[in-house]
């Protein structure tokens, strides 16, 4: 099997999970971060930076730590999880990567340049109204005035984003957990851990320290283009498989495929966000090409034919209670 990775910055990343000579050699940077997020706070704290409080409950579920650690799919089940319960819920946020700066609707047709993979994949698996902006708090904004209807919104990433006032806050952590402990850019904290969280979910299967869990499995099906599915088995005869995925943890994508069974020949690892723009791909048809929902949708208009593996991801049981009764006393139930 031959694999291309293509990931600048693996070393930086290697040396966040431990304290070794480069993260010692950057940590005079980490205390300088420090200084600087802690005076941002003070400012928020005492009102000279303002904030602003929303007339809907705020749910912000954001990580602390760089580098992505299943963020998303906690998104995506959250807002299912409260659409089960009859409530309206929109989403909001700053879609990273996107070449557009302006408060957008994310729409079933927009353009995943302008509006961002993630807000894309949400909009496109939940259906609820998800709008992106530079500030998080305009696009709240923006979806508000645009859907009163709206009972709580929910913000993807944002924990750090103080300008806007929040009522339940979800920190996510994969089983790196907090790494060496250091701030950026020595370590990759974002803020000084510990900090205060009204939840706390791992995504991964060995947490490195007590919070809920959730189940991460990947669906026996591909989905099309079109929407339609094809079982993961019946690739298993024909063409050689490829996969490939922009995400931040693409090794764990390429693991989960081969648990299924999935004889890979090849796996491309391409930067978190990727916007596959000059990416070559399969033009000369000899693979199968699976990828993951996020890649699918800067994809398909260019690949129709690649294959997307759904993820399932379920928070544990116990979760659940535990949100279920914040957002009720939220909402006033």
């Amino acid at each position: 099997m031959t694999q291309v990775t293509r990931l600048p910055g693996r070393k930086l990343t290697r040396a966040w999970l431990q304290r070794g000579w480069l993260a010692w050699l950057l940590w005079p940077l980490s205390v300088l971060y420090g200084l600087l997020v802690r005076l941002r706070k003070t400012l928020y704290s005492l009102g000279w930076l303002a904030s602003e409080r929303l007339p809907v409950p705020v749910l912000v579920v954001g990580n602390v730590v760089a580098g992505g650690a299943g963020k998303t799919p906690v998104v995506m089940a959250i807002v299912r999880h409260l659409q089960s319960r009859g409530i309206q819920v929109g989403v909001i946020s700053r879609g990273y990567g996107r070449r557009s700066q302006e408060c957008l609707e994310v729409l079933p047709d927009s353009p995943v340049a302008d509006v961002g993979d993630e807000p894309a994949l949400i909009q496109r698996r939940t259906s609820a109204p998800v709008f992106v902006a530079a500030r998080r708090v305009d696009a709240a904004r923006a979806l508000l005035d645009n859907y009163p209807h709206i009972q709580v919104l929910v913000c993807d990433d944002g924990l750090q984003h103080l300008r806007l006032q929040r009522d339940l806050e979800i920190g996510v952590f994969d089983d790196r957990g907090v790494g060496n402990g250091f701030l950026l850019p020595a370590g990759p904290l974002r803020e000084p851990w510990p900090r205060p969280l009204d939840l706390l979910l791992h995504t991964g299967q060995q947490p490195a320290f007590a919070g809920f869990r959730a189940r991460r499995t990947l669906a026996s099906h591909a989905l099309r283009a079109d929407g339609s599915r094809v079982a993961l088995a019946d690739l298993v005869p024909g063409k050689p498989l490829l996969a490939l995925a922009a995400i931040a943890q693409p090794e764990a994508f390429f693991s989960m495929l081969r648990a299924q069974g999935l004889p890979l020949a090849d796996t491309i690892a391409l930067p978190d966000h990727h916007d596959f723009s000059q990416w070559a791909g399969n033009a000369d048809g000899v693979y199968t090409v699976l990828c993951t929902e996020k890649d699918a949708v800067k994809l398909w208009k260019k690949e129709p034919h690649v294959l997307a593996v759904p993820l399932n991801f379920e928070p544990a049981p116990a979760f659940w209670d535990v949100f279920d009764q914040r957002v009720k006393q939220l909402l006033h139930w």
